[in-house]
C-alpha cells in the first residue's frame, strides 16, 4: 500500500481498472450510433456525447467506490439486499443486456474483418468470439494486471484509429459549439440519442467496475490508505472517461463533417466507404483497425462482466467456453440470418439503455447508505446527481417509446 502515498508518480501504478471499463464506452455500438447520428443529423447531437460522458464518469466512480469500500461487487451487493425471486428476475434482465452487449461487439468485429480482409460476416463473428476467448484466458492465467495492460493497449489502438481522421479534416468550431445546445429533431434523433446514451453509460461496465476495483485494490480499512485509493480511482476514472469521450466525439464529428448528406452512410460499411472517398484509404484503414480493436477488446470485457454478474447474483459460475457461447450464439444468428448489421448495432444500444436503470438505481441507493459505506457514503449532492442521471435515462426511454409508436 506504500505505492498510494503519492500521486501521480506512485499512483500511476494503480491506474487500470477504469481503462478496462472504458472499453465498454468505445465498442462497435458506439461506432454505429455515433456515425449514424453524425451522418443523419450533423452536429445536432454533440451535446448527447458530452452529457453521456459526464454521466458515465460519475457512475463509474460510484461503482469503483462501492467495490473498494464494501469489498463487494455491485452484483454481490444486490444479491445481499434482495430476495431470491427478485434476484432471479434481476439476473434475467442482466443476461438480456449481456446478449445485447455481445451482439454489438461481435457484429462490429465481424464488420471490421470484412472491411479489412473481405471475410464473410459469419466467419468474422466466429473469429471475434475466438479471439475474445484468448483475451479472457490471459486474464484467467496471467492475472488482472496483464489483462489491464492488453486492454489498455487496445484502447490506445482504438483512439488512434478514430482520432486520426480529425487531423485530416477538422470540423468547424462554430458548428461543434452549436451542437452543444440540447435539442432533438424528430423521433429518429431521439432513437439515436438513446442509442448513443446506451452505448456510453453501459450497464455491464457499471457492474464490472466495482469488481475490478475490488480485485485490484482489495478492501482497505477506513483511513488514509482508503482515502488515497479513492483519490487515485477518481484520476483513473477521469482519465479513462476523457479518452473514451474523445474517441466517441471524434466518431460523430468525422461523420458530421464528411458524411452528412452523402448516400449510403447509414451503415458502418457505407461510412467506411465514404471515409475512404473523402479522406483517403489510409484514414479508412485506421477506421477499420480501430473498429476491429474495439470489437475484440469489448467482447472480451463484456464476457468478463457477464461471468461476474452471474457469479455475484446467483453464486454460480460456468466454464468459460459455455459462458462465452451463451451470449455469442445470438450474435452469430444475426450474422447468419442476413439482418442489417449496422441497424442491429443501433437497436442493441437501445436495449442496453433500457438496462441502465437496473444498474444505476441499486448503485446510487447502496452508495448512499451510511450503514454500508460508513464515512465514504455519498454526499447529498452526489446522491442527487446520481438519481438525476437515473431519472433522465428512464425519462428518455419513455419518450422514445411514445415517439416511436406515435410516429
Amino acid at each position: 500500500m506504500a505505492l498510494v502515498t503519492r500521486f501521480p508518480k506512485a499512483g500511476l501504478a494503480l491506474l487500470g481498472p477504469a481503462f478496462v471499463a472504458a472499453i465498454a464506452y468505445v465498442d462497435p455500438g458506439n461506432v454505429a450510433a455515433n456515425v449514424s447520428a453524425g451522418a443523419q443529423f450533423g452536429f445536432l447531437l454533440v451535446w448527447v456525447i458530452v452529457v453521456a460522458n459526464a454521466m458515465a464518469g460519475l457512475v463509474q466512480y460510484l461503482s469503483a467506490k462501492l467495490g473498494l469500500v464494501t469489498g463487494r461487487s455491485l452484483p454481490e451487493a444486490v444479491r445481499d439486499h434482495t430476495r431470491t425471486p427478485t434476484r432471479i428476475c434481476y439476473w434475467l434482465q442482466a443476461e438480456l443486456v449481456a446478449v445485447a452487449t455481445d451482439l454489438a461487439e461481435v457484429v462490429g468485429g465481424a464488420i471490421a474483418l470484412h472491411l479489412l480482409f473481405d471475410l464473410p460476416l459469419l466467419l468474422g463473428g466466429v473469429i471475434t468470439g475466438a479471439v475474445s476467448l484468448v483475451l479472457l484466458a490471459i486474464q484467467d492465467r496471467r492475472g488482472q494486471r496483464v489483462f489491464e495492460r492488453v486492454i489498455t493497449g487496445l484502447l490506445l489502438v482504438i483512439a488512434i484509429g478514430f482520432l486520426a481522421s480529425l487531423f485530416v479534416n477538422a470540423p468547424p468550431a462554430s458548428a461543434v459549439a452549436a451542437g452543444l445546445v440540447p435539442r432533438f429533431d424528430g423521433p429518429e434523433s431521439v432513437l439515436l440519442a438513446t442509442a448513443m446514451l446506451g452505448a456510453t453509460v453501459m450497464p455491464h461496465a457499471v457492474y464490472l467496475h466495482s469488481g475490478l476495483a475490488r480485485d485490484r485494490h482489495g478492501h482497505p480499512a477506513p483511513g488514509t490508505v482508503r482515502a488515497r485509493l479513492l483519490r487515485v480511482t477518481r484520476w483513473d476514472v477521469g482519465i479513462a472517461m476523457l479518452v473514451a469521450g474523445a474517441v466517441n466525439m471524434s466518431m460523430l464529428l468525422v461523420a458530421a463533417t464528411n458524411l452528412q448528406g452523402r448516400a449510403d452512410t447509414d451503415s458502418i460499411e457505407g461510412a467506411h466507404a465514404a471515409v475512404r472517398d473523402t479522406l483517403g484509404p489510409v484514414v479508412a484503414l485506421f477506421f477499420a483497425i480501430g473498429l476491429l480493436a474495439s470489437g475484440l477488446a469489448s467482447t472480451s470485457v463484456g464476457a468478463y462482466a457477464g461471468a461476474m454478474i452471474m457469479q455475484g447474483l446467483l453464486r454460480r459460475s460456468f466454464p468459460l467456453l459455455i459462458r462465452r457461447l451463451v451470449t455469442l450464439i445470438p450474435a452469430l444468428v444475426v450474422l447468419a440470418a442476413g439482418i442489417d448489421p449496422s441497424r442491429a448495432l443501433v437497436i442493441s444500444q437501445v436495449v442496453l439503455s433500457f438496462g441502465i436503470p437496473f444498474a444505476l438505481i441499486p448503485l446510487v441507493r447502496l452508495t448512499a447508505k451510511p450503514a454500508l459505506m460508513g464515512a465514504d457514503t455519498n454526499a447529498r449532492l452526489t446522491t442527487a446527481l446520481g438519481w438525476t442521471v437515473a431519472a433522465v435515462i428512464t425519462l428518455l426511454n419513455v419518450v422514445l417509446i411514445y415517439l416511436t409508436f406515435a410516429h
